[in-house]
């Protein structure tokens, strides 16, 4: 059986979050949305057949996640996809990615009080630096022909000044896959400040180049202060079942986790049905996974096609990895207001400003979506832009 990600689901009066309250992000609720960073497409069926089996039972009590059902899953599907052995006895349960990030971020910016992260970034990084009571230290990425890459001389700079850096991989939202090389200078600039290290690769699995995704783990041997995070739910569209997962090595800080968890925020038990899908998708959905790459390629190829046909005010190159389209507007002749405004009147669609994510001049336009419902966005975003040339 092959997966249909061609297939229209009606989504609203599920209390999703991109479709029944988009009117929370754009003022009003009638627009076809492209925004927060889930998919439209069904999890992999032996997902549902796992859950719809286990459901019979009709039981959810408390639930143990440190078992090897758990960590040999995540285990397996690192060394399959990504040639990484992993040490099961270094994985952790989270409900969140950022939950965890929290916490980490606590117990290791203690000194200077500072994070240091990659602008722009997703918006969350934000949000838990700041309420965490500490300082963000950006430190821009520099687009050159729809690229972004690394300025290492700033890095270097600003690294000196942080606690922890705080890597997205893949990076959210320019979609781009760190290469070996850039891994280990970014590694190597940690070692030398002492500076902690958190990886958050929820978005690994979408890669869409030749190249493999490298966990930050794969450097451990040059430098051991470092932490990965990640989850199923982006790939196989899970989150709302709740579940992820981290790898922290150190065991100090592993039993430090244990104790935060269990004693102060007192989460004391996994959520049954989203360990079940990380344990089921991870062991038996690995073709999903492969089918769900070159669709996802082909959603953003069209975009590229589209916006450089059609919109030449906006410039798009495609994205190495992620569902997620970072669209440049720096040269169109109207405000991101105005846009927006039009997108919301006009085209009747909902696409994130880049502002949110440290630069106004970008739109981040979610591909993870049927290609009709892209095209449709797409044509809906043409009307939008005619209707301002011709103000």
């Amino acid at each position: 059986m092959t997966y249909n990600f061609d297939e229209i689901i009606n989504r609203k009066g599920t209390f999703s979050t991109q479709w029944d309250y988009i009117q929370d992000r754009f003022g009003v609720s009638d627009l076809l949305p492209f925004s927060i960073s889930d998919t439209d497409f069904r999890m992999p069926y032996e997902v549902q057949e796992a859950i719809a089996k286990f459901n019979e039972l009709g039981i959810y009590g408390y639930t143990r996640w440190n078992h090897d059902t758990f960590k040999k899953a995540i285990c397996g599907h690192f060394e399959r996809r990504m040639g990484t052995v992993l040490n099961p006895d270094e994985i952790v349960y989270s409900p969140s990615v950022l939950y965890t990030i929290s916490i980490l971020l606590r117990e290791l910016a203690t000194k200077q009080k500072s994070v240091l992260a990659f602008s722009p970034m997703y918006d969350s990084f934000y949000m838990v630096v700041e309420e965490n009571n500490l300082q963000l230290i950006e430190s821009s990425l520099v687009e050159r022909d729809g690229h972004f890459e690394i300025d290492f001389a700033d890095l270097e700079e600003k690294m000196q000044q942080a606690d922890v850096f705080l890597l997205c991989s893949p990076q959210n939202p320019t979609g781009r896959l760190w290469t070996y090389e850039e891994l280990e200078q970014i590694v190597k600039l940690c070692k030398k400040f002492q500076v902690a290290l958190i990886s958050d690769e929820i978005h690994m699995d979408v890669n869409l180049t030749k190249r493999r995704h490298l966990p930050i783990l794969t450097f451990y041997t040059q430098y051991q202060n470092m932490y990965l995070i990640s989850s199923a739910s982006k790939t196989f569209n899970t989150p709302g079942l709740i579940g992820s997962y981290a790898i922290i090595p150190d065991e100090t800080m592993r039993e430090r986790f244990f104790t935060i968890q269990k004693r102060r925020d007192f989460l004391n038990s996994a959520s049954t049905l989203g360990m079940l899908a990380t344990v089921t998708a991870y062991n038996e959905s690995q073709k999903y996974i492969d089918e769900l790459i070159p669709y996802i390629d082909q959603n953003l190829s069209y975009v590229e096609k589209f916006i450089q046909e059609k919109i030449p005010e906006f410039k798009y190159r495609k994205a190495e990895a992620t569902y997620l389209a970072w669209i440049d507007c720096r040269e169109m002749p109207w405000s991101m207001d105005e846009l927006q405004e039009a997108f919301v009147k006009i085209g009747k669609i909902g696409v994130m400003s880049g502002k949110i994510y440290g630069n106004e001049r970008y739109l981040r336009m979610n591909c993870g979506a049927s290609l009709s419902k892209i095209r449709t966005g797409l044509d809906a975003m043409l009307k939008s832009v005619s209707y301002l040339r011709e103000q």
